[in-house]
């Protein structure tokens, strides 16, 4: 029988992956709350999987920070500490602004057009008030920064990074601006320019400038 060839591509994922994804998920919204107590068994039904990669997930989401392992006892998603933005920021906007310079050289037509683009529907989401839209658009943009750095490494220690910033988000920590729809206009121009020094210094303030809005919420 003939195959169809334009069909998109299954990506297989293993049972830890999809449970490991879904329960970051879940804690990052809310679903599953802070302080919540976790029963593997529950999960490993409401999941379709066995209790095996349900462990496995709930050890590498207490290595991220979002859950808590007490041997014999419960596992217990961690609480938000909102100040905690102050903490999170400065590494993650200093491998931002890594990734900035190590674009350079692998910078192409193609992936400017990708960045412009990305960036317009970010400003149509801030612009709207679709904040969730416009946090997911955001990262996708600093995602293609780091992709193209090509460095395995910060992208690894960024992803794990990026997981708590949502979480923030969630819980009203993270601002976000129409100034951060310019920021990203100056990032590309200075991509283009080849101008390392200054993009990396763009890319960072657009990250810390997130820590001096927040202190400037009312608080709750």
């Amino acid at each position: 029988m003939p195959i169809p060839t334009n069909h998109a591509k299954t990506i297989r994922v293993t049972a830890k992956e999809n449970a490991f994804n879904q329960l970051q998920q879940w804690i990052i919204d809310g679903t599953l709350q802070a302080g919540e107590k976790l029963n593997d068994t529950e999960l490993a039904i409401a999941l379709g999987v066995s209790r095996t990669p349900i462990r496995e997930s709930l050890q590498l989401l207490e290595v991220q920070g979002f859950v808590k392992m007490f041997p014999g006892k419960a596992t217990q998603v961690t609480e938000v500490d909102r100040n905690s933005i102050t903490e999170l920021l400065p590494p993650l906007a200093a491998l931002q602004a890594l990734s900035a310079e190590l674009a350079i050289p692998h910078l192409t037509d193609e992936a400017i057009a990708l960045l412009d683009s990305t960036n317009e529907r970010f400003a149509e989401a801030v612009y709207t008030k679709d904040y969730f839209s416009a946090l997911k658009i955001d990262e996708e943009f600093h995602r293609i920064v780091v992709d193209i750095a090509n460095n395995s490494y910060i992208l690894s220690m960024v992803e794990s990074l990026q997981a708590h910033v949502r979480r923030l988000f969630f819980h009203n920590s993270i601002v976000l601006t129409e100034q951060s729809i310019e920021e990203h206009r100056q990032i590309i121009q200075l991509l283009q320019e080849r101008d390392a020094l200054t993009v990396a210094a763009i890319m960072r303030n657009n990250w810390l400038r997130a820590i001096d809005e927040f202190h400037s919420l009312p608080s709750n």
